[in-house]
């Protein structure tokens, strides 16, 4: 497996979740996105996407993403995780 091929696979993928509005819903079902994507280099890599609550329901989201090309890689897979913050609303 090409590390950096992977990290950025999984980067690019990760950064399609940024807005906290549409990742509740997500966390909220225990959704796991699953899929197959065949690099340019012809590997195949497995990458999951998990949903949580970073510290308590409806505070920061936490996005964690694995990748492996199978094998003895799939036991340790290479990660990446973002936090998103709810939007800040204002009072007066």
């Amino acid at each position: 497996m090409d590390k950096t091929e992977a990290q950025k696979i999984l980067s690019e993928h990760l950064a399609r979740f940024a807005s906290y509005s549409e990742l509740v819903p997500l966390v909220e079902s225990g959704y796991v996105e699953n899929s197959e994507i065949r690099s340019p280099s012809g590997t195949n890599y497995q990458v999951e996407i998990q949903f949580f609550w970073d510290d308590k329901p409806r505070g920061i989201i936490r996005v964690f993403g694995s990748i492996d090309a199978g094998g003895i890689r799939a036991l340790f897979p290479l990660t990446q995780a973002l936090l998103i913050s709810p939007p800040q609303t204002v009072t007066t």
